[in-house]
């Protein structure tokens, strides 16, 4: 069964799961990039997020080639956003057909989920949408048991 992960990373926590997850599936690994950079300043890049959220702003994306025919799972990868997916990955799903792909999400965060799981199943029409696995993160380490890494992974091999 051939992978794909496919993931947008800002502080670099969903990266580092991207990247293993990548190891243990042997998987091809694709980060998406936005053209417009974000601010470094942590208080200025939480009202900006906030209202790309809110207004379901859809980010240039820059360059990339897929050919989902060439995979049996396509897993995505986001940090969760005002309790959803990143703009990044919502530009990503728009740019995109859906229609018989398996996509197994997963999303980081410090908090919660949100509406994180219902807005995949809602984005990601005519795709068959997995669970989606929560990857915790406090203090900037993983929270998350690895074990618990592992078992959500075993469903895709």
């Amino acid at each position: 069964m051939k992978k794909l992960i496919v993931f947008y990373s800002l502080g670099g926590n969903t990266r580092a799961v991207a990247r293993k997850m990548a190891q243990t599936l042997k998987a091809d690994i694709l980060e998406i990039k936005t053209v417009k950079t974000y601010p470094d300043d942590y208080d200025v890049l939480l009202g900006l997020g906030q209202r790309e959220v809110a207004t379901g702003y859809i980010p240039q994306l820059k360059p990339y080639r897929i050919d989902f025919s060439k995979y049996d799972a396509v897993l995505i990868g986001t940090p969760v956003w005002w309790s959803s997916f990143a703009p990044a990955i919502k530009s990503f799903i728009v740019a995109n057909k859906w229609k018989d792909v398996k996509v197994y999400p997963f999303a980081t965060n410090e908090g919660t989920l949100g509406h994180t799981p219902s807005d995949f199943r809602k984005a990601l029409r005519g795709a068959t949408v997995a669970p989606v696995l929560n990857v915790k993160f406090s203090d900037g380490k993983m929270a998350t048991p690895e074990n618990d890494i592992k078992e959500w992974l075993s469903l895709i091999q």
